[in-house]
């Protein structure tokens, strides 16, 4: 790992831990400590999601003419301003504002450090590269989490002005790592700029193996993660009986999986095909959502149903950390020379589209019709499965199994040659 790739490492662990500091306890702020109700509250969660598919699409662009490191600039000091002026507001209006810049700031974040990544990574490096900065988004989202919960107090206004303050804080200590990198000179297509501004959303629309993996990335998210904080944990408090401790521990022990397991996953698959890892998660997934049935609808005792919902979300994370080395860099291989932040870009807008889309749908699902939630979640898991399959049969062995493609590399150029790689 060159001095590079440290100093990104640092930057998604900081980002994580500033938004570990805040993201629990935003409804709260909102609608208890401000005292603004929680129709403003809802809003403000809004407020991300559109202020991220506003942005998203510009992101792109900017990356491919200006790289990667200048718009990140732009987007911590962005995300700053907004963590630091929503501590201090205390209206409607500048609330919704504060929270537009830091959703904005945010959302240009993940395309930029993942074409950073990409820039300082090689074919050999990338899929462990993606694979560390998931172990240190969730380890700092985490910690950040649990120290927040000790030092904020819904009673007094000031702890939660010490919380906007520290994460705006993490922004900017962020933004001084950030300038000592020294970023590669990378290789730009003829014409980038060109491209990017008329062509590039064309050309990419264009590319059917990424128009597959951009429909199979949002039921990825929609069915998972878009499910974490609405539909599943409504699910598990009027299905299951879950109390908000037990939702906890839950969540827990899904961060406690990646952390665990990531480096110990990322052996298995970093050696096998890319569409049948994805393929795996799907059935994974599966399973989860028929813990999570059992711990709803069947009429067990409230121990094994509590044990059902823990190991439900213990079950997505396993299929999260075996994500994390295999979607990122796919999405990287798939992109044409120079448009690896277009394609970033694209990717992250159809995730903020599924993370928006999948509370509203699972929320209400979750909390009132508990055996068709399961049900269609479970059948969405099992076509994350199809679709990784059809996706597969679109993609070059490069792009699919890297692995055996640099070991039919080192047979043809007359090195020793390696134990064959499993399929």
């Amino acid at each position: 790992m060159g001095a590079a790739m440290r100093r990104i490492h640092v930057g998604n662990a900081l980002s994580a831990f500033g938004l570990g500091f805040t993201v629990p306890y935003l409804y709260v702020y909102v609608a208890q400590v401000r005292g603004l109700g929680s129709t403003t509250a809802g809003l403000v969660l809004a407020v991300f999601a559109v202020a991220a598919l506003v942005v998203l699409p510009f992101a792109g662009r900017t990356i491919v003419r200006r790289g990667p490191l200048p718009v990140l600039m732009v987007a911590l000091v962005t995300a700053a301003v907004g963590a630091l002026s929503l501590g201090l507001a205390a209206s409607a209006v500048t609330v919704l504002l504060s929270a537009a810049a830091l959703g904005a700031g945010q959302a240009v974040m993940q395309p930029a450090l993942a074409t950073m990544i990409v820039d300082v990574s090689s074919a050999e490096t990338r899929s462990r590269a993606f694979a560390t900065q998931f172990f240190l988004q969730n380890l700092g989202l985490g910690v950040g989490g649990l120290i927040g919960g000790h030092l904020v107090d819904a009673t007094r206004v000031s702890s939660f002005t010490l919380l906007f303050s520290i994460e705006a804080a993490m922004f900017l200590v962020l933004v001084a790592v950030m300038a000592s990198v020294r970023m590669p000179r990378t290789a730009r297509i003829q014409g980038a700029d060109a491209v990017s501004a008329k062509g590039g959303w064309k050309r990419m629309l264009g590319n059917r193996a990424m128009v597959q993996l951009m429909v199979l990335g949002f039921v990825l998210f929609f069915a998972c993660y878009g499910q974490f904080e609405s539909g599943l944990a409504a699910y598990g408090v009027e299905a299951a009986g879950i109390s908000t401790s037990v939702l906890g521990t839950a969540l827990a022990a899904n961060t406690a999986v990646i952390v665990v397991a990531q480096f110990v996953v990322l052996r298995f698959v970093e050696r096998r095909r890319r569409s049948r890892v994805i393929a795996a998660v799907g059935l994974i997934w599966a399973v989860a959502w028929i813990a999570a049935g059992y711990a709803g609808l069947a009429q067990g005792s409230q121990a094994m149903a509590t044990a059902a919902f823990i190991s439900t979300y213990a079950l997505f994370g396993l299929g999260e950390a075996m994500l994390s080395p295999t979607v990122a860099p796919l999405v990287a291989d798939l992109a044409p020379e120079g448009l690896a932040g277009q394609y970033n870009s694209a990717f992250a807008l159809v995730k903020q589209l599924a993370l928006a889309v999948g509370p509203a749908i699972g929320g209400p699902m979750g909390a009132s019709l508990h055996g068709p939630y399961v049900v269609t979640f479970l059948l969405f898991s099992l076509g994350i499965s199809v679709l990784a399959l059809r996706m597969g049969r679109r993609l070059t062995v490069v792009q699919d199994h890297p692995w055996l493609a640099r070991s039919q590399v080192i047979r043809r150029s007359g090195a020793v040659e390696p134990v064959p790689a499993k399929v």
